[in-house]
């Protein structure tokens, strides 16, 4: 009797031991088509995270604002701003933003295609091509929306105000004014094509 006990007790756990394993095999087969379904892995920043009080009768009350910049390091870029009275709530909130308002820019290989001039809410940022190994030459909010966008070779210089918001915001103007070499020649066939119509008007 107690060898039969025994082997009907190891049988019970090898049981348990099949369904435990088919269970965890579930779970990753979900887990990576929950990857899947998400897509590939994106490049978040926190450019900035702004601290606000309130006084009131009891004392202040803290709110927090955090500017995030979200790109795919391959040409999307997007620009989130989330509130909330705790920092990481008020984080996943301006990435959750930032994902949504997400736009594609024009690049050419680690640069970009040529010189432009942005400007957005009293910033104002000029940025140029470089050759490759020159880096990223940028500081705060438009460093971390460049090499979000996915570009690590670029010249830039900030000619207006120095707060983060503007300074994203104009980075991302001047982003959006870029054209590549067939868009830019396709205007400029355009352009002569009607001149001649315009000057016998």
């Amino acid at each position: 009797m107690p060898n039969t006990q025994q082997g009907r007790q190891g049988g019970g756990n090898r049981q348990g031991g099949e369904r435990g394993g088919r269970r965890r095999d579930r779970n990753d087969r979900n887990r990576g088509q929950q990857q899947e379904q998400e897509g590939p892995e994106l490049i978040e920043k926190v450019v900035h995270i702004n601290r606000c009080a309130k006084v009131v009768k009891g004392g202040r009350r803290f709110s927090f604002a955090a500017l995030v910049v979200v790109g795919d390091g391959k040409g999307k870029v997007g620009l989130g701003y989330g509130k909330a009275k705790e920092v990481p709530e008020a984080i996943r909130k301006g990435t959750e933003r930032a994902r949504a308002s997400m736009e594609e820019v024009r690049l050419k290989g680690t640069t970009i295609p040529h010189e432009v001039f942005g400007v957005k809410d009293g910033g104002r940022v000029l940025l140029r091509p470089a050759t490759e190994g020159t880096g990223v030459i940028a500081g705060g909010g438009v460093r971390a929306v460049l090499e979000a966008a996915g570009i690590s070779n670029v010249l830039s210089k900030n000619l207006g105000s120095n707060t983060p918001f503007a300074m994203v915001n104009a980075a991302l103007d001047a982003l959006r004014q870029l054209r590549s070499a067939e868009e830019i020649s396709r205007l400029k066939a355009k352009e002569t094509e009607t001149a001649p119509a315009e000057s016998i008007v």
